[in-house]
C-alpha cells in the first residue's frame, strides 16, 4: 500500500535558511533605525538653534552621508573579522583531522553522545558521516560553520549602508516638505510613525512582544530628538 505525503509538508522552510533570512531582516531594521534615530536627532537639534532650511538641510544630509559611510565600514570590519575567525577554525580542522584521525573520529562520538545518542549509535552515526564526508560532518557538529557559505562582508556592508540610507531619508523628507511653523512636530511625527514600523518588525524578527518593542523604540527615539533639540535651543538663545 503507497502512502502518500501531504505536498505542503516539503514546502515547509529549513530552519536554518529561515534563521538566516531573519537575520538578514533584523540587520536591516537596525540600520534602518539608526538611520532613523540619528539623523533626526541632528535635523531637530539644528532647527532648534536655527529656523535656515538650508542649514538644517545640510546638517541631515551631513549626517545621512557620515552615518551611512560609518555603518557599511563598521559592518564590513566586523563581518570581514568574523569571516576570518571562521576560516581560521576551518583550517585547524582540517589539519586536526589529516593528523589526528582517530582523536576527531571520538571527539565527534562524543558530540552526538551529548546531543543524546546511546553510545553505539552515536558511533554509528559519526563512522558514517565521517566515511561520506569527515570534514564536513565535524564543521557541522563542532563549529556550527558551512563551509560553502561564510558570511560575506561585502553583503553586509552594503546592506547596512543601504538601511541606514533609507531610514536616514524619512526626517530629511519631513523637513524639506514641511512650511518652517510645522518642520519640528512633522518631523517628530514622521519619525514616530517610521520608529514603530520598524519596532514592529524587530518584534517579529526576535519574536518579542510587538507592543512592547515599539514602545521601546519610539521612546528611545523621541529622548533622543527632545534632548538634541533641547540642546539645540540653548545654542541658539546663546548665539554660539
Amino acid at each position: 500500500m503507497t502512502t502518500h505525503l501531504d505536498p505542503s509538508l516539503h514546502a515547509e522552510p529549513h530552519f536554518s535558511s529561515f534563521g538566516g533570512r531573519l537575520n538578514a531582516l533584523r540587520a536591516a531594521v537596525l540600520g534602518a533605525n539608526d538611520g532613523i534615530v540619528s539623523v533626526s536627532a541632528v535635523v531637530v537639534g539644528v532647527a532648534g538653534a536655527s529656523n535656515t532650511k538650508s542649514f538644517i538641510l545640510t546638517a541631515g544630509v551631513a549626517a545621512l552621508v557620515a552615518g551611512a559611510l560609518s555603518m557599511a565600514v563598521g559592518e564590513y570590519i566586523s563581518v570581514s573579522a568574523q569571516r576570518d575567525t571562521e576560516k581560521a577554525l576551518l583550517k585547524k580542522e582540517r589539519f586536526e583531522l589529516d593528523n589526528y584521525p582517530e582523536q576527531e573520529l571520538e571527539e565527534l562520538v562524543g558530540l552526538y553522545a551529548k546531543k543524546g545518542l546511546s553510545r553505539a549509535t552515536a558511533e554509528i552515526v559519526a563512522r558514517e558521516l565521517t566515511e561520506h564526508d569527515a570534514f564536513a560532518a565535524h564543521v557541522d557538529a563542532e563549529l556550527g560553520i558551512d563551509p560553502h557559505n561564510l558570511t560575506n562582508p561585502w553583503h553586509a556592508a552594503y546592506a547596512s549602508g543601504a538601511a541606514f540610507l533609507f531610514g536616514a531619508i524619512i526626517p530629511i523628507a519631513a523637513v524639506i516638505l514641511s512650511s518652517a511653523s510645522l518642520r519640528i512636530p512633522m518631523t517628530f511625527i514622521s519619525v514616530i510613525i517610521a520608529l514603530m514600523i520598524t519596532g514592529g518588525l524587530s518584534a517579529y524578527a526576535g519574536g518579542a512582544h510587538k507592543l512592547i518593542a515599539m514602545g521601546r523604540v519610539v521612546l528611545g527615539g523621541v529622548l533622543a530628538m527632545v534632548v538634541t533639540y533641547g540642546v539645540g535651543i540653548l545654542f541658539g538663545v546663546a548665539g554660539i
